[in-house]
Order: C-alpha cells, then sequence, then structure tokens
C-alpha cells in the first residue's frame, strides 16, 4: 500500500479519505498556532494592548491546549476517537466565531483558550485516531501526514496574514479557519469509529468490516490476534496515573520525555526569534512575514521528505539525524551570536536556522506525535497520548514565558548552546530508551520497550503483549 502511486485502489483511496478527515484537524492546530503572529499587530493597535496583553493572548493558547489535551484522553476513551473529532470541529468552531465576532480583549482571550482547548485535543486525539485505523506498513506515513497538514496550517496562516495585512483586517485572519473546521465536521461524519475502541467495546464485527475497508483479509487477522488497534482490553481505559503503576510505565516515560525534549529543544523560541536573525542578514527590508512563508516552507518541505522515509527508514534514524542535524544547527547559531564573525556570521546565522528548522521538521516534529500514539498498549493510548501532549503544550508555554528573561540575562548565544545540550542528551536518551516501532504489533513493542528499560516481564505485563 504505497500513497505515492499514482493510482490507488479503493483501499487505498478510502483509507488516504479518512486519514486525510482526521487530519485537517492538524491543519487548524498549526493554523491557529500560527495566524496570533499576524494578526496580533492589528488586534493591538484595536483593542490599546500593553505587553502583558499581548503576551496573555499568545500564551492562553497552550494552556488551553495542555487542558485540552489533558481532557480529551478521557472523552476519546468515554465517547470514541470518532466522536471526540467530531466535538473538537465545535469547539474550534466556537472559538473561531468568537474572535471574529469579539467585542472586547476579555471575549478574544476567552475565544483563543477554546481554540486551544481545541488544538490540544486534535494533536492528543488525530494521531491516535490515524494509527488507529491503519494498516502497519503505512502507520508512519498516514500519522505523519497529520504533521504535514499542521505545517500547511502555519504557511497558510502566514498567507493569510500577507493578504490582509495591507487592510490591517485580524477578524477575516481568524474567519478563514472556518473552511477547514467545516471540512473537518464533514470529513468526521463520512469516516468510522476506529477499531481499536470499537473491538475494545465489544463491538468485534463493526472493528472486522473498518479493517477490512482498508486492509485485507490476512492483515486482519494479524491485526485482530497480534495486539494491534483491536487488542483486546481497550475498554479497561486506565488513567494517567495508573499508568506509571502498570506494565506502560516506560512507554509513558518515553513518551513524557520526547514531548519536554521537543519543545526544550527550542524550535518554538528559535521561529520566534526569526526576524531578528534575518535582520543580521542585512534582507531586514523585506517583510517579515514573506520571510516566515519560506521558514515555513522550508517546514513543509522536510516534513514531507519525513512522510516519505518515516516506514522505510525507520522512526529511530530519522529521530537520531533529526536531532544531531538540530544540534550541530544549534552550536553554530549560538556561535554566530558569541563570535563576531563579520558578514559570513549573519548568512551563517540564517543558513543555521534554516538548517534547524528542516533537522526538526525531519524527525523530532512529526515522530514525537507518530510515537505518542504508537507507544502505548490498547487501554493506555488515549491516556498516554493525552499526557504527552499535555507536556507538549505545558513545556511550550514554559519555554515562550522564559526564552527572552533567559536571552537578555545570558545572552543569545549561550541560550541556543542550551537548546543544542537538550539535543545532545536527547540523542543519548533516544538511543538507549526509545524503541524502534515500524512496522511491529503492539506486543512487540511492548516487549522491546521492556528490553530496553531493563523490565523483567511479569504477568500484568504479559497480559499487555498479548
Amino acid at each position: 500500500m504505497r500513497f505515492a502511486s499514482v493510482t490507488l485502489d479503493p483501499k487505498q483511496r478510502r483509507l488516504l479519505g479518512w486519514g486525510i478527515a482526521a487530519a485537517l484537524g492538524g491543519f487548524i492546530f498549526g493554523y491557529q498556532q500560527a495566524v496570533i503572529s499576524a494578526a496580533l499587530l492589528f488586534v493591538r493597535r484595536d483593542f490599546g494592548l500593553s505587553g502583558f496583553q499581548q503576551g496573555l493572548l499568545v500564551g492562553v493558547l497552550p494552556l488551553g491546549a495542555m487542558v485540552g489535551g489533558l481532557l480529551a484522553g478521557r472523552m476519546a476513551d468515554a465517547l470514541g476517537r470518532r466522536r471526540t473529532l467530531l466535538i473538537d470541529a465545535v469547539v474550534f468552531a466556537v472559538g473561531t466565531v468568537l474572535a471574529v465576532i469579539a467585542p472586547s480583549f476579555a471575549v478574544l482571550v476567552l475565544a483563543r483558550a477554546i481554540a486551544g482547548f481545541g488544538v490540544g485535543a486534535a494533536s492528543s486525539v488525530g494521531p491516535l485516531y490515524l494509527s488507529e485505523i491503519a494498516p502497519r506498513a503505512v502507520r508512519g506515513r498516514l500519522v505523519t501526514m497529520n504533521q504535514l497538514l499542521v505545517t500547511l496550517g502555519i504557511v497558510c496562516a502566514y498567507g493569510v496574514g500577507l493578504i490582509f495585512a495591507g487592510s490591517g483586517s485580524w477578524r477575516p485572519m481568524f474567519a478563514v479557519a472556518l473552511l477547514p473546521i467545516a471540512a473537518l465536521l464533514v470529513g468526521m461524519l463520512r469516516s468510522p469509529e476506529s477499531p481499536a475502541w470499537l473491538h475494545g467495546h465489544g463491538r468485534h464485527e463493526q472493528a472486522r468490516q473498518v479493517l477490512l475497508e482498508v486492509a485485507d483479509e490476512r492483515e486482519v487477522e494479524r491485526l485482530l490476534d497480534g495486539g494491534e488497534p483491536a487488542a483486546e482490553g481497550a475498554h479497561k481505559r486506565l488513567g494517567v496515573r495508573a499508568l506509571w503503576r502498570s506494565a506502560a510505565a516506560p512507554a509513558l516515560a518515553v513518551a513524557v520525555t520526547l514531548a519536554a525534549i521537543q519543545q526544550l529543544a527550542g524550535i518554538n523560541a528559535v521561529i520566534a526569534y526569526a526576524p531578528s536573525i534575518m535582520q543580521r542578514t542585512g534582507l531586514a527590508a523585506s517583510n517579515s512575514i514573506l520571510y516566515s512563508i519560506g521558514i515555513g516552507a522550508i517546514n513543509v518541505v522536510a516534513t514531507i521528505a519525513s512522510v516519505r522515509l518515516v516506514d522505510r527508514a525507520g522512526r529511530r534514524p530519522l529521530l537520531l539525524v533529526s536531532i544531531a542535524g538540530s544540534f550541530v544547527s544549534l552550536a553554530l547559531l549560538g556561535l554566530t551570536f558569541a563570535v563576531s564573525l563579520g558578514s559570513s556570521g549573519s548568512w551563517l546565522a540564517l543558513i543555521c536556522l534554516l538548517g534547524y528548522v528542516a533537522s526538526f521538521a525531519l524527525g523530532l516534529g512529526p515522530i514525537f506525535w507518530l510515537l505518542a500514539a504508537e507507544l502505548f498498549p490498547p487501554d493506555a493510548r488515549a491516556a498516554g497520548a493525552s499526557a504527552a501532549t499535555a507536556t507538549v503544550w505545558f513545556t511550550s508555554f514554559v519555554v515562550g514565558l522564559a526564552f527572552l528573561p533567559v536571552a537578555n540575562a545570558i545572552g543569545e548565544g549561550p541560550t541556543f548552546w542550551i537548546f543544542a545540550a537538550v539535543c545532545a542528551f536527547a540523542f543519548v536518551f533516544v538511543r538507549r530508551f526509545v524503541p524502534e516501532t515500524a512496522g511491529r504489533t503492539a506486543g512487540e513493542i511492548q516487549a522491546e520497550l521492556q528490553r530496553r528499560w531493563g523490565h523483567a516481564p511479569h504477568e500484568e505485563q504479559h497480559e499487555h503483549v498479548r
């Protein structure tokens, strides 16, 4: 099953259609995250915002996403993945409409908090749903497609900001999001429930029928019998606290650590600092939004490469190459700030910035979300993905809050070296503790996790990997 083929058979087309429908949540996630950067220029003028109010307007989205990520796991287990994504589309619509009609700063903050809740839910449940409807051979590509749509949403937000920047109209910037939100709603209405959720809730024949629509009989039997989407026990729905005391603890440790690493490696801070780096290249006369679009385009291209490679090369190799490239780029970027290199230093800074964005988008960006959906046994998937998602958004908020104060206190160069040190730790952590998940069943992944973490099998662990 190859999405790169010119022609797709009916099963491939059906799977791709379901995948795009669910991944639209990722597009909205990226759009909502990025649109504020262009809209803020005009919102602060219309509402007369102070620096603190501007920071609150930006920071409330990751806080809302943290809450959404935590609650989405319970919703996905209780209501189903499909219904949770449908509810999420409604949440996105409410937040977007409130932003468009906001008569005051307080209402706009509320709107962004609601949109943030939707972002957290989409970033948790979207990859989870995609991983559970996909045959093993294309699972990586299908889940990584969610991150591809996140990057496309970011670029689209920058483009929309550029279109409306001339008129200074920020309300239409938010309103454009209603189009993908409507598409998400319609797409999920036409898509089935996750076979994992169906099977875990005793609806075995329905789960089988869903799988037969995208896979052959032999693959369906392997999925049903091998602890893949339809593994027994999914109905138990372990909570986050219970995960630490279960056989899923190694998966939770890996997912939460990778979640923190993804943000502590500085991606959002570096991109936010991009205009200042651009200014050092002597290209400051151009519109900074155009530079953002260029950076976003590199992000998209590298993510496309990740989509094509993730099932062929495997998760671990891409992750290690990504982290190594990020380390080198950040170390050299810090050097350009710490040491005077003349005009060549400005261009080196630009090259390092682009190299870092490309390296991150190749592995650490998309593969984290894929692993968060793959690492956990069926009864812990929703809760585990929820905990990892909440960690991402909490860490994102902390890094965004701390970046400028730290940079002002110790300098930009040492700050980027801190990010590089995080990458060095990440490389060691991935080599030691992160298993390869490509083409493996849930049981095989659990067995490899236990081996890497040195846990002796016991009755509960066998129950997870049967």
